[in-house]
């Protein structure tokens, strides 16, 4: 079948658009009869493709190969789908890696004959292999980055072409054609597909180079800024690809917010036939308006034509911001002189039934939001952006922090890392510099992610006999490119380890290699508890006075559909099953301060704004990472959203959080909200219950009994002269059928005679532990109570000095409380008194010897009168800690 009659033929224009500021497109009737009136053409290439995945024969690149069958797709694409609310992957989920091919039939008109032509493609994963009429133009490795291929040779104008793409999302794996190719692992699924733009580039032999990393081919810095002078150094590169020499006038301009010329340069260049050269050009701004981060991000325009006599064959326009900065070890983050504090967050590029294939609109979306709670700074995780999201953030006033994509692993061998590795962190390290040397946006050149912690992991795992990562050679060697490529910029590395309980001795210190160290610390999550926090940064800062150091991650997984009835109950399973939503706002309220009271911080980014799609199992997802702010849609916000809104932006905030919580374990509970109000009110039912301040944003009325049945609670406040209000209906049980609680858990249960058990709460002191708790270094073998037949109640306890005080209607009970002993160690020593209102009703208790052996669930029950609509019940240690697994209070 011929290349004119198959299907889905794409008439691509030269000339759809054109870079020539103020040029008006050009209609697709009307462009080839004026190839000559354009500079510099884009042709888009998003729609007409066919894609199919799996390996396929040779035949496929060549044009009588038959791709009738396939799939008519758009780009971008990607044909994996990942992550999904609910606890096992459905039959939507598309975990694929490998090889996916993509054909496009493309009509080139004959007028475009003589000109260069370049393709562009704006993201590829992770490897791609270009075909043009059969003859293979180049490859590329890297998943992040813009790259071009001149292909100027192949095509064929005034004909039908053929374009075939190879994309390849191998896992790395020794022997795999990834295996030297960054990232080798991460937190974070790795999409396959021409997931971004693609387009076709036409200019002159001559140009402003286009095959220079994928970059602009302009370069701008502000070497020297004063209040009324600003120096502007311009690098153009050029490229000749012609077989004549060329002279050749460059004029730069710089443009204000209103598009006046308010500096002009001329200038003049000597091209050799098939060679590159480059000009360097200084300009003199007055006066200069300064990019001042969200308060007033000022942006220029820094205009490069290039012209042969007086026309002009090619014209590039960057952005420019005119600001100094400077990070100091004590003093934190300072811009044009005016301390910042930077608070912001981390955002990984994908979203839900989309993957990495975002439009225009996603990003928009995505900076809306991060604008909405307030933030002043973004971290790009874990790898380059795409140029509209760091379009975005320059004109949002966001400062950023750009990363490489290298993370988790230095070698699938923990050897060290192997000089093709090297190199192709070095290639991708350039992409990233060069593409967004321009943003003024970004102020942070980010080198490496945690590169050393899928080592200790796996030592700690092996009880340290395991290899351990040799990572420090490599980021040294990366950083010294860097700061030769840009040394206007910082450095920074993200480390996991360094003082943690993943650190193990012998491993290497990675702190200080970078001009900026920043910590990812999970004080609260994955170990200890965030009190921790504070100490931990303390010591590092001063172990590293002269260093920078900033918190590049923190955080809390939050599932909407599980639910705590006390985030203190009991110990989180941060890499399993649930995460309460209630838990992570805990957690934040508790995180927060500490970091806002340490000025050095350089700055704090949390992790994460958006759920992600990672290889998990936790939460109520599967392959969801679970940490983020905003639900995977990219749309639902969780109650910790509007925490840190009522903490960082100037607009009202007035939420109240457990609002997903409907169906409660408890009639009486604290009713909280977040607001940046001094203070608010509260209604039950329509009866008002007084106002409560609001410190540190957080309002809070205690012990608000509820009715059975649904129940209308509503907060207003008034703020900035607007009066707010948010309502939620909850609904409660029955005050008179008494109390059911599951000790030492973030969740409850419901038994298999249909009782509800609400999840550890009314206690003072004691900590809650799990039978089997999961760790992330060392998990353990699942261990059941014998002797019951609700063992649901015995999967964890709370164990020390404890008392309950449990509001109750006043009257007559029966209290059961459940134990059992969980350390045979302790079997004969542990015992305790049990006190009811200050009346003993368990004397001298000793549950292994009252059950007749450790792990086996002994109950006892006790009649009780409440008067004053309040039971304590005070669990005294005598032998040993007291220890209760469920308690049930009833008629």
């Amino acid at each position: 079948m011929s290349l004119q009659s198959k299907s889905g033929l794409l008439r691509a224009v030269l000339l759809a658009s054109c870079l020539l500021a103020g040029a008006p497109a050009i209609p697709a009737a009307e462009a080839a009869g004026r190839i000559e009136t354009c500079q510099r053409c884009t042709t888009d290439l998003s729609q007409g493709w066919r894609f199919r995945f799996g390996d396929l024969p040779g035949t496929v690149t060549g044009p009588s190969y038959d791709d009738g069958d396939w799939e008519a797709v758009s780009v971008p694409h990607t044909w994996n789908r990942v992550g999904e609310y609910q606890a096992a992957a459905s039959s939507k989920t598309d975990s694929r890696r490998g090889t996916g091919w993509y054909r496009l039939r493309l009509d080139v008109p004959a007028s475009a004959a003589g000109r260069r032509h370049f393709l562009q493609f704006d993201g590829v994963a992770t490897i791609a292999e270009v075909w043009v009429n059969g003859t293979r133009v180049g490859e590329h490795k890297g998943a992040y980055a813009r790259f071009r291929f001149d292909i100027t040779d192949q095509l064929k104008p005034g004909t039908a072409n053929l374009i075939v793409v190879k994309a390849d999302n191998s896992k790395p794996a020794p022997g795999s054609s990834t295996e030297d190719v960054i990232p080798l692992a991460g937190d974070y699924f790795l999409y396959g597909g021409l997931y971004r733009g693609v387009s076709l580039l036409s200019t002159e032999s001559a140009q402003i180079d286009l095959l220079d990393h994928g970059g602009p081919g302009v370069y701008i810095r502000t070497p020297r800024i004063s209040a009324d002078h600003a120096e502007v150094e311009v690098l153009t590169r050029l490229r000749n690809l012609g077989v004549q020499a060329r002279r050749l006038r460059i004029v730069t301009n710089i443009q204000d917010a209103q598009g006046r010329i308010v500096a002009t340069d001329h200038a003049t260049a000597r091209l050799r036939d098939h060679a590159a050269a480059e000009v360097r050009r200084t300009l003199q701004l007055r006066n200069p308006h300064l990019w001042q981060g969200r308060q007033d991000p000022y942006l220029y325009r820094v205009a490069v034509t290039l012209l042969d006599g007086t026309r002009t064959i090619d014209r590039v326009i960057q952005p420019l911001g005119v600001r100094s900065f400077v990070f100091d070890p004590d003093r934190g983050f300072m811009l044009n002189g005016k301390p910042t504090p930077l608070h912001g967050v981390a955002r990984h590029q994908d979203r839900e039934g989309k993957g990495w294939a975002l439009s225009p609109a996603d990003h928009a979306e995505d900076m809306a939001t991060i604008l909405e709670i307030g933030a002043n700074t973004i971290r790009q995780a874990h790898y380059q952006h795409a140029q509209e999201w760091s379009d975005a953030a320059d004109r949002a006033g966001m400062v950023v922090w750009a990363e490489l994509p290298f993370t988790q692993e230095s070698s699938l061998t923990h050897d060290a890392p192997t000089p093709a590795l090297i190199d192709n962190a070095k290639q991708q390290l350039l992409e990233l510099i060069r593409q967004d040397y321009n943003h003024p946006s970004i102020m942070i050149w980010a080198i490496g992610n945690e590169v050393d912690i899928g080592a200790l992991i796996d030592a700690r795992k092996q009880r340290g006999q395991g290899k351990l990562a040799q990572s420090l050679g490599m980021l040294r060697t990366l950083n010294a490119l860097a700061r030769t490529e840009d040394a206007s910029r910082v450095t920074a590395y993200a480390d996991c380890c360094d003082g943690t309980v993943f650190s193990l001795p012998g491993s290497e210190v990675l702190s200080g290699v970078t001009s900026l160290t920043a910590y990812n610390r999970y004080f609260g999550w994955y170990y200890g508890t965030p009190a921790d926090l504070g100490p931990a940064l303390d010591t590092l800062h001063a172990k590293y006075p002269g260093l920078p150091i900033g918190v590049s991650e923190y955080g809390a997984g939050a599932a909407l559909s599980q639910h705590t009835d006390n985030p203190e109950g009991g110990p989180v399973s941060a890499t399993g099953r649930p995460h309460p939503e209630e838990y992570q706002s805990w957690y934040h309220e508790h995180t927060w301060p500490v970091l806002r009271a340490r000025s050095y911080l350089a700055g704090t980014w949390l992790w994460n704004m958006f759920d992600f799609s990672s290889r998990r199992e936790e939460g109520d997802s599967i392959d969801i990472n679970d940490k983020g702010l905003v639900r995977y849609d990219h749309k639902e916000r969780k109650d910790a959203f509007f925490f840190y809104k009522a903490n960082w932006s100037t607009e009202p905030v007035l939420h109240i959080t457990g609002r997903r919580y409907l169906d409660r374990a408890y009639p009486v509970l604290d009713v909280r909200a977040y607001s940046n109000a001094p203070e608010a009110g509260l209604s039950l039912n329509g009866r008002e219950l007084g106002e409560a301040p609001c410190p540190e944003r957080i309002c809070v009325w205690h012990e608000v009994r509820l009715a059975a049945g649904p129940n209308t609670v509503e907060v207003h406040a008034a703020i900035q002269g607007r009066t707010l209000s948010d309502t939620v209906t909850w609904n409660a049980p029955d005050p008179a059928a008494g109390l059911h609680i599951l000790a030492g858990t973030l969740t409850g249960v419901t038994t298999a005679d249909g009782q509800r058990y609400g999840s550890d709460n009314f206690f003072v002191g004691g900590s809650g532990r799990s039978l089997t708790p999961l760790a992330i270094l060392d998990p353990s073998v699942k261990r059941v109570v014998r002797g019951t037949n609700t063992p649901e109640l015995y999967g964890a306890y709370r164990e020390g000095a404890f008392r309950y005080e449990l509001p109750l209607p006043n009257g007559k009970w029966n209290v059961t409380v459940h134990s059992f002993e969980p350390d045979p160690d302790k079997a004969a020593t542990r015992t305790f008194d049990l006190l009811a209102n200050g009346a003993v009703v368990l004397r001298d208790f000793n549950p292994a010897a009252a059950a007749g052996a450790p792990m086996q669930a002994v109950t006892r029950t006790f009649p009780v009168e409440v008067g004053d609509a309040r039971l304590v019940l005070e669990f005294t240690p005598k032998g040993g800690d007291a220890l209760v697994s469920a308690i049930s209070v009833s008629r």
